[in-house]
């Protein structure tokens, strides 16, 4: 057996009470080290081996392997990121770093999204004998997966051999997930010329060219929602937000620029770059005529594409035997396109819900951690040990 550390609402609220919020806004990002720092002394203790890798000033990636003799690419990965969202000051009913337990929940930011897993993956281990491990079992905890996915793209970027079947342990209600949608957000901006509103031909209005942009992404809505559908998805079309607007500044000039922000979640097989190149050269075309405006399409991050594991694959297959639950579908984006990137089978399975992430009062339901405990030893017995 391994080294004893404390019950697991302990680790918890260990994890929850070092803060490490990634943002893209300076002024709410903090490092994720302490984090880093507090795992890698429990799994040293546990008998793994730990590598800490920088992926950004201030943020590192945890890569903690045991048994398996070295074996590159083989046996099982338990990944999470180790970073939260900003918080909403204020309207916490308990302090969110507190790790605060009562009425069978435990309270904090990162008790559901995603701290709690390392605690989770950290008791199922602890149930088996290090010489037991005839293929190796890897934690992972990377950085940065709520802002700008450093420490996932630090693993593509260095062809890291993980393992040959992974599960994140993101909350999906102990519900395994086979496939999620992708995510882009786009900056949309017509340029014009500013001018006395008196009259018009002393500039032009990126507001009415703007107007023209906003009718011709809902015709393309339309045509990519009638061309691609999935039934496994609750929306089952690929989706496309309006998420902000804001252009001119005074009722008696003429716009001089205008500027959108949207968010599109494609299905699987649908691809980032062909959707980039497609929105973009039909904008063009529609500006067109509008001669004395002029359109700039700029992808506000790299995008996320969209993750699919196969029905069949063998990963799929054991997750729902061990849960007794058929595999599913989100609209949410995880880390998994990363690791299926590598040559990874990837599911997407973890306790708590999404519908507590990213809200006040974050929290873990105290009932889903034995059956995850229970989850997470099935797969290290069936792909570590057996």
């Amino acid at each position: 057996m391994f080294k004893q550390l404390p019950a697991v609402p302990s680790l918890i609220r260990a994890l929850v009470s070092r803060p490490s919020v990634s943002s893209c806004d300076p002024g709410f990002d903090s490092s994720n080290l302490e984090v880093i720092y507090l795992l890698a002394e429990w799994l040293e203790g546990l008998g793994f081996s730990i590598a800490i890798h920088e992926v950004a000033p201030g943020k590192a990636n945890l890569l903690a392997r045991i048994g398996g003799d070295g074996k590159l690419g083989e046996g099982l990965v338990f990944s999470g990121h180790t970073d939260t969202v900003p918080f909403d000051e204020g309207r916490w009913s308990c302090d969110p770093f507190g790790g605060v337990e009562r009425d069978n929940r435990i309270y904090g930011l990162g008790s559901c999204d995603m701290k709690a897993f390392f605690a989770l993956a950290i008791e199922a281990v602890s149930s088996f004998d290090a010489k037991s491990f005839r293929r190796p079992l890897t934690l992972l905890a990377t950085a940065d997966e709520e802002s700008t996915m450093a420490g996932a793209k630090y693993l593509v970027a260095n062809g890291l051999k993980l393992g040959r079947y992974a599960i994140i342990g993101e909350p999906t209600g102990l519900k395994p997930i086979r496939m999620h949608k992708g995510v882009m957000m786009e900056s949309i901006r017509v340029l014009g010329h500013s001018g006395h509103s008196s009259d018009p031909s002393l500039g032009a209005n990126a507001i009415e060219g703007m107007n023209r942009v906003l009718n011709e992404l809902l015709v393309w809505r339309s045509e990519l929602q009638a061309k691609h559908r999935n039934p496994m998805f609750r929306v089952d079309v690929p989706t496309l937000n309006f998420g902000a607007l804001h252009g001119g500044d005074n009722a008696n000039r003429i716009c001089a620029h205008c500027d959108l922000a949207i968010d599109i979640r494609p299905l699987p097989g649908m691809d980032i770059l062909e959707l980039r190149q497609a929105m973009g050269e039909r904008l063009a075309a529609a500006m067109m005529e509008y001669p004395k405006l002029r359109v700039e399409v700029n992808p506000l991050f790299d995008g996320l594409p969209a993750f699919e594991s196969p029905a069949d694959a063998v990963m799929v297959k054991t997750c729902e035997e061990l849960t007794g639950l058929e595999s599913g579908a989100v609209a949410f984006g995880t880390e998994a396109p990363f690791l299926s990137s590598l040559g990874i089978e990837t599911v997407v399975l973890g306790a708590g819900s999404i519908d507590q992430a990213h809200q006040p009062d974050e929290f873990l339901p105290l009932e889903h951690i034995t059956p995850m405990v229970d989850v997470l030893k099935g797969l290290i017995g069936r792909f570590c040990i057996e």
